[in-house]
């Protein structure tokens, strides 16, 4: 069974919450989870193990990337059945819906008449507030970041760089401060003095990221500027040139680690240890099991060498 409990426990008391995308993974089965806990008439039920792992994984992480939030606005009651999954000090992390981050929606059959046409509501601080935090504040003391997640831009979605920062920077004038944001971009040419500038006017965090096209964390990490709020946030997503379905044909169902993404993990490295030492607020890291093929393996191996507090460099 998973052993590194300890150390992100641990950690989560110094200020550092590590987790995953998502959690309903059969393949960390024997790993995470007990098969014994899903049983229904002596055989395995995913249906149970749907419905109740979550329980399970906060008995080891104390936060976990809600994916779901991406795909259509948080209901009361669904982040009230969260909730109720979890204890007090559970963190949950969500990445913010689609229909606020989206320019043009992609030609996908799950958006129906929406697929391809041009998004009325992205970047809509009005709407966000009255869809998003609403309902997220019902369960305040239990949200953590909240992650704008903006696909890659292509030259018809804005003629410079420069204007997307602008209507970010409207938009986050807008926003209530007293939540944690953090933004997420997919184009390396936006990481560009102006955009560090304009996120640490709002104390809104740049979220480190490993995606197809983007800069490899720990070159995102070498830019001095890139540190914009009193916490950090980092997604673990792709190894940098890996294709997102490639990753999923490859890994799939997640039971054991694929590709070792030492660059990746040593920058995971890095951002625990700065976060403990240096940031006033909780910050976050969420590692997913397209990385490598098993976010748990890459966490332990990331936190197995974890000093004490007070050995920190």
């Amino acid at each position: 069974m998973f052993t590194s409990a300890p150390v992100i426990q641990t950690l989560a008391r110094q200020g550092v919450l590590i987790g995953t995308s998502s959690w309903k993974y059969p393949g960390w089965l024997g790993q995470l989870y007990d098969p014994g806990r899903y049983q229904t008439r002596g055989r395995f039920s995913n249906a149970k193990f749907e419905a109740g792992c979550l329980t399970e994984y906060a008995e080891t992480f104390g936060t976990v990337c809600v994916d779901a939030g991406y795909y259509a606005f948080p209901s009361e009651k669904y982040l009230s059945g969260l909730v109720e999954q979890v204890p007090p000090h559970f963190r949950f992390g969500f990445k913010v819906t689609e229909d606020i981050t989206v320019k043009r929606f992609p030609r996908l059959p799950r958006l129906g008449l929406r697929a391809g046409q041009v998004n009325e509501h992205f970047l809509d601080s009005e709407v966000f507030v009255r869809s998003f935090l609403e309902p997220c504040a019902l369960i305040r003391s239990q949200v953590g970041v909240l992650i704008f997640e903006f696909s890659h831009f292509h030259p018809g979605d804005f003629d410079r760089g420069r204007d997307f920062i602008v209507m970010l920077d409207r938009f986050l004038a807008a926003l209530p401060r007293d939540w944690q944001y953090a933004v997420e971009i997919r184009n390396k040419t936006f990481l560009h003095p102006e955009y560090f500038a304009m996120l640490r006017s709002h104390g809104v965090a740049h979220c480190y990221n490993s995606w197809e096209r983007m800069p490899p964390v720990p070159e995102q990490l070498a830019m001095p500027e890139s540190r914009t709020a009193e916490f950090l946030a980092a997604r673990f997503l792709l190894t940098a040139g890996r294709k997102y379905a490639a990753a999923v044909g490859a890994f799939a169902p997640y039971s054991e680690t694929k590709a070792p993404d030492c660059d990746a993990r040593a920058a995971a490295f890095q951002i625990i240890l700065e976060a403990r030492r240096k940031m006033r607020q909780t910050s976050y890291i969420f590692v997913n099991n397209r990385l490598e093929g098993n976010a748990l393996n890459t966490i332990a191996v990331v936190t197995a060498g974890m000093p004490p507090q007070d050995e920190s460099p």
